[in-house]
């Protein structure tokens, strides 16, 4: 049985791809695996607090001398950490916002990075060498774009930090099992976003 977390990153409700891909992923995953547990996390229409210099000293101190008082600016995150480590397999659904992601997803990852509880050093000193702590999971990433060749190799690869900024700042967490289904071609609308749209749908049930 997993334990699966949806996150939706959108600050449009009705109106948004990238909820319609997570829909069709909750919708399709239940009828093939009934016995999971789906939990959802919302960061595009509630608030996720940024951190700020109450966050980072209580985040940074050594584990063995926390208390409930130095601990007191992470109480918040310590409870997206325990939700974030509590599940197995993450469907993160988000907009492509200025090339990048929304503003709430960019808190809460800030929010669930944190040292000796999603990552360390391998060395216990900053030495550029990261380890992640959160192993044996697997991640979906369902993005909506409204443009199109920001995959891999594609004309527009470089100007893409959303998906890629995604892969990479989770991996660190060691989270190395991504897939990502991309709906491109938003902004242009008719057949070239229908097609694009149809095959990210048919992605979505080939899971």
């Amino acid at each position: 049985m997993n334990k699966v977390l949806i996150i939706n990153a959108s600050v449009r409700n009705e109106k948004s791809h990238s909820r319609e891909l997570t829909k069709l992923f909750t919708e399709n995953w239940k009828k093939k695996n009934p016995k999971d547990i789906f939990s959802f996390r919302e960061v595009g229409l509630k608030e996720i607090p940024a951190i700020n210099e109450k966050w980072i000293g209580s985040a940074f101190i050594d584990p063995k001398k926390r208390t409930k008082e130095n601990q007191s600016g992470v109480e918040f995150s310590d409870l997206l950490v325990n939700e974030f480590k509590e599940h197995n397999i993450y469907v993160i659904g988000t907009p492509m916002y200025n090339w990048s992601i929304p503003s709430g997803l960019k808190s809460y990852i800030d929010q669930l990075m944190r040292i000796n509880e999603t990552w360390k050093f391998r060395s216990g000193k900053p030495d550029g060498d990261y380890v992640g702590l959160l192993n044996n999971k697997k991640m979906f990433i369902l993005s909506s774009r409204g443009d199109t060749s920001y995959g891999e190799n594609e004309k527009n690869e470089h100007m893409n930090f959303q998906t890629t900024y995604l892969k990479f700042v989770f991996g660190i967490m060691g989270i190395k099992d991504v897939t990502i289904i991309s709906l491109d071609n938003e902004e242009f609308g008719g057949e070239i976003f229908e097609n694009s749209k149809r095959k990210s749908y048919q992605e979505i049930e080939r899971i």
